[in-house]
């Protein structure tokens, strides 16, 4: 049987499970009870791999394989992070360097989620994991210059890769018929959504608070921090006094962005809008592409009367696609307020494949999988309302377009999944090679406990 080997795991979230554990870099290290003593089972020069390593990515591996495609081994993940480690002190030899500013806007998003869950306590942070918010902070930043290196070095290693329907094909007859994968039921589902539309009334209280908001940090009655924590809607930068860290240009809203970078560093804005709503905005720092702002964000809440003319809006177009005045993808592209599904005519698509068909399990939103189950294939919804968690309450209507049963995988159901294994296939095959000649330049360790892996075997 054809096994799709486990490669880089870039996407394994060794970066943020720092957060979520005290690793620590010394062999023979204590780790919470129930689990094994953490020790070293491989060196690439001066970079470590830690039993914990294996075993996080190991089962996040086995928890995000690809429908119908065989898991990956515990060797497999073994030497797949070995190859990430060859990769980071061959980038050191080959000079290919990842900028501290790249590192630094991303690092403080993250940092940000961490303490959000800890709600900006910094003392409630150090009694969990025994850490500072500095060495937390430092950690994140290593483990990410880290895995964008590795991305970097990946990027370089198999630049070019395409893969054409003619290699796909030929993956799909090399798997013996008895073992072709099995995919469960999919769908295609799209979504219109119409974001209530508030009145003046209520987006000129908005305003009007702000300019106060500012009038009193201006005259020094009130700091930007204090009021961000007691009266910003944005939950994740309340916490932290308003600050969002670092983004680089074309990352937030455009009218937000424009504003930002209007500023001088400390300066403070007037009141501006965006999709998520009003905010009173400070800008902080620049360095070269990227900016760090505090904001207080203050969200308009739409009325009953807003929310119904919404739903007449939907109903009205809804009664336009029935009629097939107009094609429910071209509508969802020009009327849709959702950008995630609107460029893509209002579908949903899989994250992994971009495909529009997905399995039901795929669809996060329980009361979407509910919907569906009582729809028949080709109908819409009459608009429903639904809750975003950062705009508030929405109206939407949902086209279940089609639904594929339970099947065994064939060139014409499933050539986008076929498609992403081959290139998975292709990518391991240019990895294996390129790793036969690199581990030549480097001094390479493994732990007896791993050399059943065979790991350094050429193949």
């Amino acid at each position: 049987m054809i096994k799709l080997k486990f490669i880089l795991s870039v996407f394994l979230g060794l970066t943020l499970s720092i957060a979520y554990s005290q690793t620590n870099t010394e062999e023979n290290t204590s780790v919470p009870t129930g689990q094994v003593l953490d020790k070293i089972v491989a060196k690439v020069n001066n970079y470590i791999l830690l039993e914990s390593d294996v075993q996080k990515a190991y089962l996040e591996a086995i928890a995000q394989s690809q429908q119908g495609f065989e898991a990956p081994t515990r060797c497999d993940v073994f030497e797949s992070l070995l190859i990430n480690k060859l990769m980071v002190a061959k980038a050191e030899i080959d000079s290919v360097i990842v900028t501290d500013a790249e590192v630094v806007f991303q690092a403080d998003q993250r940092f940000s989620m961490v303490m959000a869950q800890f709600g900006g306590d910094e003392s409630m942070l150090a009694e969990v994991y025994g850490k500072t918010a500095d060495q937390m902070k430092t950690e994140i930043e290593e483990s990410l210059k880290e895995q964008m290196i590795i991305q970097k070095m990946q990027q370089k290693i198999t630049e070019g890769l395409a893969v054409s329907p003619a290699e796909v094909k030929k993956f799909y007859n090399s798997i013996p018929r008895d073992s072709l994968p099995f995919f469960s039921a999919e769908v295609i589902v799209g979504q219109i959504v119409k974001k209530p539309e508030v009145n003046k009334e209520v987006k000129s209280q908005m305003e009007n608070r702000l300019k106060e908001f500012k009038e009193m940090i201006m005259n020094g009655t009130a700091d930007f921090q204090t009021l961000a924590k007691e009266y910003s809607e944005d939950p994740g930068s309340a916490l932290m006094g308003g600050e969002l860290g670092f983004f680089r240009r074309g990352e937030l809203a455009p009218e937000y962005e424009a504003t930002a970078l209007g500023l001088k560093p400390g300066e403070i804005s007037n009141p501006v809008e965006t999709v998520f709503g009003f905010h009173l905005i400070q800008l902080l720092e620049r360095r070269g592409n990227t900016f760090n702002t505090r904001h207080i964000l203050l969200r308009p809440m739409p009325s009953e009367e807003d929310i119904k003319n919404a739903e007449k809006y939907l109903d009205s177009l809804r009664t336009q696609i029935i009629d097939k005045n107009i094609d429910f993808a071209k509508a969802a592209k020009e009327y849709s307020d959702d950008r995630a599904t609107s460029d893509n005519g209002g579908f949903f698509t899989d994250p992994q494949t971009a495909s529009t068909r997905l399995t039901l399990r795929t669809l996060e939103d329980p009361v979407l999988y509910f919907t569906l189950d009582s729809m028949k294939v080709g109908t819409l919804t009459t608009p429903m309302r639904f809750e975003d968690e950062r705009e508030g309450t929405k109206v939407r209507i949902l086209f279940y377009k089609d639904r594929f049963p339970a099947h065994r995988a064939n060139m014409e159901d499933d050539y986008e999944k076929l498609k992403a294994a081959t290139k998975r296939r292709k990518e391991e095959e240019i990895l294996g090679k390129w790793f036969v000649s690199a581990k030549e330049d480097v001094f390479i360790d493994i732990d007896p406990s791993y050399d059943r892996c065979e790991a350094l075997k050429d193949r």
